[in-house]
């Protein structure tokens, strides 16, 4: 049993009017493309162990009968969630759906605006959540800046929708 038309109807939630738009197999198969995920693979793997890690010190603090807001929860929870959605959209992006690499690079684009933002608000998290979002949003510029790079950008580059067939030739 395959899970790809599973999948493919998830994309079309996800993607959208793009979801059926790929990109040319010969920039997908670049050693540059392929490297560049490996990259944001590693990068996204260590944003989500920092999201556990928020989590797991979320709940000791509780366990210890410390105070823990729910802002906290809410933002530990939330951006793991996140976090775990961009692998999806990483996967697909390296399967070659145009969709999947823009919404990671939107989001890789906006996190760390709004991470860095939220951060900057006094006391509306803890020393160890805000030193947690600064280091949170230093990895998604790296994701971000893998993402704009020339070479991705052409790999990557909007592909022509297929012309509908005009119905005088048909």
């Amino acid at each position: 049993m395959t899970l790809e038309p599973l999948l493919r109807r998830l994309d079309r939630i996800a993607g959208g009017r793009h979801a059926d738009l790929e990109v040319p197999v010969e920039m997908l198969e670049h050693r540059k493309t392929k490297r560049a995920f490996t990259w944001i693979t590693w990068l996204l793997a260590v944003e989500v162990l920092l999201g556990f890690a928020a989590v797991i010190v979320a709940v000791v603090i509780a366990l210890n009968h410390g105070q823990v807001p729910f802002a906290v929860w809410m933002r530990s929870v939330v951006v793991l969630g996140m976090t775990v959605t961009l692998f999806y959209f990483s996967w697909r992006a390296s399967r070659g759906w145009y969709w999947a690499y823009q919404r990671l690079r939107l989001f890789a684009q906006i996190f760390p605006i709004i991470t860095l933002v939220m951060a900057a608000i006094p006391n509306l998290y803890p020393a160890w959540m805000v030193t947690e979002q600064i280091i949170f949003s230093l990895i998604m510029i790296g994701v971000a800046d893998i993402l704009i790079g020339d070479h991705m950008r052409t790999a990557f580059r909007r592909p022509d929708r297929p012309q509908a067939r005009d119905a005088a030739t048909a």
